[in-house]
């Protein structure tokens, strides 16, 4: 399933959130630009061992890494790089559709604040998950991506706005679209992710590379902490 547009409109212009984007697609031509998204992935991504080692060197190329970023560097520089176009547009585009609401919900300070938190505690579960139940290896694998923090955005928006409606693009062995409620959008969406999780746990071979946990604690900080710091609600869906 892949959003396209909500039925909700928002007070002001969403100026945290298209800051928010291009911060991303900054980051993300400097990748491209400099010496590879390899290389800066490697370099400039968030480490779990970084928090309690041992970390194990990587190569890429003909060099060898065997130190990377402390861990609060890495927590926020990961948080705004990417590993493919697929990656970047799709959290880009998930970020353009509900952070704006959120955002309207929060305020523009409090929204940037918050989101920042949000990745935060994505990250610090997908840690504590890869450094209890995964190997050395594990935990010496760079993790990126703005999806923790996104994650957290969806969360808002499922208590914020359950009766939204969703125009989504379903991919069932052919294409159709198909406006859902934004409860049942977000809540297959967070279903998935612990699914995958379970699974993940057992054979994280199977998990694609995908910080599921991630995504998992992030949406939960969103359910969590919406209400304690929203000013006020959003707008109703405008049918």
């Amino acid at each position: 399933m892949l959003p396209l547009r909500d039925n909700v409109p928002t007070r002001t212009f969403p100026l945290v959130t298209v800051a928010i984007i291009a911060v991303n697609a900054a980051v993300w031509f400097w990748e491209l630009g400099g010496r590879g998204v390899d290389y800066h992935v490697v370099q400039d991504g968030y480490y779990p061992c970084s928090v309690q080692g041992p970390c194990d060197p990587i190569r890429i190329g003909g060099h060898v890494f065997a130190h990377h970023l402390s861990w609060w560097e890495g927590t926020f520089s990961s948080m705004f790089m990417h590993g493919s176009w697929f990656h970047i547009l799709g959290n880009m585009l998930f970020l353009w559709i509900f952070g704006n609401n959120v955002e309207d919900a929060l305020g523009k300070v409090r929204f940037v604040l918050w989101y920042l938190a949000a990745g935060v505690a994505a990250t610090a579960l997908q840690t504590f998950v890869t450094l209890q139940f995964g190997t050395v290896r594990d935990a010496s694998i760079p993790n990126i991506g703005a999806s923790g923090a996104i994650a957290g955005v969806l969360g808002a928006y499922f208590l914020l706005l359950p009766r939204a409606r969703v125009l989504t693009v379903i991919f069932f062995g052919f294409i159709f679209f198909r406006e859902i409620a934004a409860i049942w959008f977000l809540g297959i969406w967070i279903a998935l992710q612990l699914w995958q999780g379970g699974v993940g746990l057992t054979h994280p071979d199977q998990t694609g590379g995908v910080a599921v946990f991630a995504h998992i604690g992030g949406f939960a900080f969103g359910l969590l902490t919406v209400f304690l710091v929203a000013k006020r609600r959003p707008l109703s869906p405008s049918y």
